[in-house]
């Protein structure tokens, strides 16, 4: 991001500034499409509420995340535009770290769009991005974004969907998908759906789990699937929730 060092580091809004000048350049550059700019805003709200920081449950759910990415078969991060917009080489640095798979698949699909996400996740040291096939379907789900490559999302048995909508992610779980949902709202259906909801700011929760993959590396099976075991998703909700209502 060329304009980024006109953000002083050390003011009191820098990720915050950071976020908004990411997505707005995406707009421009074709990556996010407008609507990304409506839901990054409602995203920033409720960032606010939780304080602007990972909590603790959150933590505990990114290292859950990243225990359940290394020993998935076939994992794949899935890409709409605000997210390749904000953690671009960061989503590249965690699919080297549990070995999964990049796939683009968009609400407002168009093949331009597709292309440049493709080209921008390249530009960042992504080796192979899927989603430019579509040659399989998310049954129940007639939209385009519904599209999906046979060699990727529609045959993963675990898939992080970030920033991602309800109904999309209720069918993916439908399909029996173990699913790793990022999302600020803890009262969202994308959460409320998913095996792993991770409430915080994509920003800070993709790093977060790329880090624990790399402490766990050596892990063995029983101590990841321990990990995963001992995870409580309500708990995590509940916690997100709380700390909105007490604000």
């Amino acid at each position: 991001m060329t304009d980024e060092v006109e953000i002083p580091e050390d003011h009191p809004r820098y990720q915050s500034l950071l976020t908004r000048h990411r997505i707005e350049e995406g707009v421009e550059k074709g990556i996010t499409s407008k609507q990304g700019l409506i839901a990054e805003g409602r995203g920033e709200s409720f960032d606010y509420l939780l304080g602007e920081e990972t909590l603790p449950s959150a933590d505990e759910a990114e290292l859950a995340a990243a225990a359940q990415l290394l020993l998935a078969e076939h994992a794949v991060l899935s890409m709409n535009g605000n997210v390749a917009a904000l953690v671009p080489g960061e989503i590249v640095e965690l699919a080297e770290a549990t070995g999964a798979d990049i796939e683009v698949n968009l609400f407002n699909r168009t093949e331009e769009r597709m292309q440049a996400i493709a080209d921008h996740l390249r530009e960042h040291g992504a080796e192979n991005v899927k989603g430019l096939t579509a040659d399989a379907r998310i049954p129940g789900l007639e939209h385009e974004r519904g599209k999906v490559d046979e060699e990727g999302i529609y045959s993963a048995d675990v898939v992080l969907v970030p920033l991602e909508d309800g109904d999309r992610a209720e069918a993916l779980a439908e399909m029996g998908k173990t699913e790793i949902v990022i999302d600020l709202n803890p009262l969202s259906r994308s959460p409320r759906t998913a095996a792993i909801p991770i409430i915080d700011n994509i920003m800070r929760a993709v790093p977060n789990m790329t880090a624990h993959a790399r402490d766990l590396a050596d892990a063995s099976r029983e101590e990841l699937e321990a990990i995963v075991e001992a995870f409580d998703r309500e708990k995590t909700l509940e916690e997100a929730e709380h700390a909105i209502r007490d604000v």
